[in-house]
């Protein structure tokens, strides 16, 4: 266990997860780059896909998730974990040990939280790097991405390529850092462990030039994901044909009925749409927040007529599709980046339908097939097996 005794609590500055590989990459970053995950305190709020801070290595400034104000006051942790020492085992503080959560003003009063922090000024509406401000604490780790207090980006690069040599593919890491309290002292990095990255080789085994894409719903070339999905009986799919722009709000609610409906059943789905889901201008998409589309396992966002469209890679849309392994396909047929079988999609029975928003159920699942290595994909229409 790597950490230091804070009077009542035990724990790291910092704890983390580092895969050699990433299947959700934003330009600049690719796929080789690698993504870490790392929080304050003990790895439980990682691991548990708790609220932390996923960034490259290679490109440690480039945090989605922190786009603005509003997307750090969101996404940083307002608490963290230790482990919380009994002190009625005076004589063995080992004997009575539990992991417990603590409100970031703890880490302030035991002098550990102004490596990573930063403060938010509501007065102008601003985060400062460091603690030096008055006003809400928030954890961003600018001190180390930002002003390289401790040189972890380049650790995690250099222990990413090593890794994967020593194990001939990719790998993923655990760590914990503990950080000198008066600045002067050394700083710890905990190597904790290193284990091969669980892959599926379904994407690398079917290629799509293999494919009669007779057999397809959806084929993409822009796609974030890796593996096979394959148990998908239930697809909502705003029509095509019928979606006007003017209306999205209307298409936004309806989406979200569906979906509470489905989530509250706990069925999962394919979602298929037109234009950004989650976009701030209605014009342009769908304008669904979050957890009005929770429920989909897979989205697809096709092109307007006239219109090609770009990812939806807002910071807040982003983080949940990479938190909770959300396929996502980006399709534009004019610009040679895919298809939807729209006309096979309209021949279909809809179990509900809402203006243009359709729910399909299917007796065979649909399969998906998405190759994180090449961000291709591809979805199986359920009759082909």
């Amino acid at each position: 266990m790597v950490g230091a005794r804070h009077g009542g609590r035990f724990y790291p500055h910092f704890s983390g997860v580092l895969r050699s590989h990433n299947f959700y990459p934003v330009p600049p970053m690719t796929y080789s780059d690698g993504i870490a995950a790392v929080a304050f305190g003990l790895g439980r709020a990682v691991v548990d896909g708790g609220k932390c801070l996923t960034f490259c290595p290679r490109y440690p400034r480039n945090l989605v998730q922190f786009s603005s104000v509003e997307d750090i006051l969101a996404n940083s942790q307002s608490e963290f974990w230790a482990l919380e020492i009994d002190h009625r085992h005076h004589q063995d503080p080992a004997a009575d040990l539990r992991e417990a959560r603590f409100r970031l003003q703890a880490a302030e009063e035991d002098g550990t939280l102004h490596n990573v922090a930063s403060t938010y000024s509501a007065d102008n509406h601003a985060v400062y790097d460091g603690l030096s401000r008055p006003g809400t604490r928030v954890v961003t780790f600018a001190p180390i991405l930002k002003h390289g207090v401790f040189p972890l980006p380049l650790i995690l690069e250099r222990l990413a390529r090593a890794g994967e040599t020593a194990f001939g593919r990719p790998v993923e890491i655990e760590f914990a850092v503990n950080l000198p309290e008066d600045g002067h002292g050394t700083a710890e990095f905990g190597f904790l462990q290193i284990r091969p990255l669980v892959l599926s080789r379904e994407g690398e085994e079917l290629r799509m030039e293999d494919v009669n894409p007779d057999r397809l719903l959806c084929q993409s070339s822009q796609v974030l994901g890796n593996g096979r999905i394959s148990e998908l009986r239930d697809a909502v799919v705003v029509d095509f044909h019928r979606f006007e722009r003017a209306r999205s709000q209307e298409v936004a609610d309806d989406v979200a009925h569906l979906n509470a409906k489905l989530s509250e059943a706990g069925v999962p789905y394919l979602l298929i749409g037109v234009g950004r889901w989650g976009s701030n201008d209605p014009w342009l998409g769908i304008p669904v927040e979050w957890d009005e589309i929770s429920g989909a396992r897979v989205i697809v966002e096709a092109g307007f007529r006239d219109l090609r469209v770009t990812p939806s890679q807002g910071s807040h849309f982003f983080q949940n599709l990479t938190a909770f392994q959300v396929g996502y396909f980006t399709v534009n047929p004019d610009a040679g980046e895919g298809f939807v079988d729209w006309e096979w999609l309209a021949a279909q029975p809809a179990v509900e339908e809402r203006g243009c928003v359709r729910r399909l159920q299917f007796e065979q699942p649909l399969v998906v097939v998405m190759n994180g290595r090449k961000s291709r994909g591809m979805v199986f229409k359920p009759e082909e097996r």
